[in-house]
């Protein structure tokens, strides 16, 4: 698996299960420096900030990682190779409304739709404090028949730090928030008919922590165990500095 850091680097490794198939660790860590177009290390911190990362699959078979970055916002992919992301950018092409946000509060989730969504391959873009007349969050979907805009519901104690589908067509989206002395998280599901551009999302709460469990939750990734058991796995981003922790937390999808 591989993660992206907001110094603008990719962090690939395996996961580690005992034998009781639970989750132990990430082992065999490397970190190697996302490029720009030119295939040089990105060149400032205003253009290092990398938050949000989905994979892109041709033919079910993993090919490059989409990237959403903060900042100079934007959206790039890059090749997968021996199982590691890197390689030049691409980027890809997004609403003007979007790269014209140079914040550090903008595009935070990325995901891509599987193939039982009924908007399969269309990337969902979705920002964390860009809000729309009615006060909620803008998002958009790029797409060759699925894109355009659409909003998810603001809540006033957390926002959308990343979402993943799962391989039904439902929609997971992470929210996170600061409490007095810690940190928030939420979980909330989307069923698939709901995922699709024009419409407002909300979905329902399936998980809700805060305190001394969690941190500074932003990532979320779906996998499904040999077993063929869904698994969400979350990660939290500590920002480089000594009082916040990085967090592999994993659960079992029910049926």
């Amino acid at each position: 698996m591989a993660f992206v850091t907001d110094r603008g680097q990719f962090v690939s490794g395996k996961l580690a299960y005992d034998q009781d198939d639970r989750l132990l660790s990430l082992i065999g860590v490397t970190m190697d420096p996302i490029q720009n177009s030119g295939g040089a290390p990105l060149p400032r911190q205003y253009a290092r900030d990398a938050e949000g990362m989905d994979t892109v699959l041709r033919d079910g078979v993993p090919v490059a990682v989409r990237v959403s970055f903060e900042n100079l916002t934007r959206v790039a992919d890059f090749a997968i190779t021996d199982s590691r992301p890197g390689g030049p950018a691409r980027e890809i092409t997004i609403p003007d409304w979007l790269t014209d946000l140079r914040t550090n509060k903008s595009l935070e989730a990325i995901c891509i739709a599987p193939p039982a969504s009924p908007i399969a391959g269309s990337t969902l873009l979705l920002t964390e404090e860009a809000l729309d007349e009615n006060g909620n969050h803008r998002g958009h979907f790029l797409g060759q028949n699925d894109k355009g805009p659409v909003a998810y519901v603001n809540s006033p104690v957390v926002n959308p730090t990343d979402c993943a589908f799962l391989p039904n067509g439902d929609l997971l989206v992470l929210e996170r928030g600061v409490a007095l002395f810690s940190f928030v998280m939420n979980l909330r599901r989307i069923p698939a008919a709901e995922v699709r551009p024009g419409n407002l999302m909300q979905g329902e709460l399936l998980l809700s922590a805060e305190g001394a469990e969690i941190d500074n939750m932003e990532s979320i990734m779906v996998h499904v165990t040999p077993g063929g058991e869904t698994r969400i796995f979350m990660g939290s981003d500590n920002n480089f500095n000594d009082w916040q922790r990085h967090l592999l937390l994993e659960f079992a999808m029910a049926e």
